[in-house]
């Protein structure tokens, strides 16, 4: 199955000068985990709510003065819009992410993809990969209790 078949269409994304609060409450308010960041016409990153929780609030961010830039992950990794589920998910595995940005192949971004997106939407081959990311985070929660 084509990624553009299972992504979340019109992607939102945010400038990389946003303040955090105001990134908090699109999250909140649009009920999502995450929003790619663009500058200049350009994706240049990818903030989550884990982000903005884990880099901002506890390192002591002033929400108000910290932005998007600040707690940002850099060194996107995206994918195409016309590749498989199966890709996707390979490449989800191997860079421990649950979100990627697609893209045309004009490079804009189309839409994002999460593994939720994966689970509810990709067929039952995928199941197993599916899985296997959402439980590696189980584990690593398990050793450390």
């Amino acid at each position: 199955m084509r990624i553009k078949e299972l992504m979340t269409n019109h992607a939102e994304w945010i400038e990389a000068s946003t303040p955090l609060r105001d990134v908090s409450r699109t999250l909140r308010d649009k009920n999502i985990g995450c929003l790619p960041v663009g500058e200049s016409d350009r994706l240049i990153g990818m903030i989550t709510d884990r982000d903005i929780c884990c880099r901002g609030v506890a390192d002591g961010l002033d929400p108000d003065k910290a932005t998007a830039r600040d707690v940002m992950t850099d060194g996107i990794v995206w994918c195409y819009d016309d590749q498989t589920d199966k890709e996707a998910a390979e490449l989800m595995e191997e860079k421990g992410i649950r979100h990627l940005p697609v893209l045309n192949r004009k490079k804009r971004i189309v839409g994002v993809l999460s593994l939720g997106d994966l689970a509810f939407r990709a067929g039952k081959s995928l199941t197993a990969d599916v899985i296997h990311l959402v439980s590696r985070d189980a584990e690593r929660h398990a050793k450390s209790a």
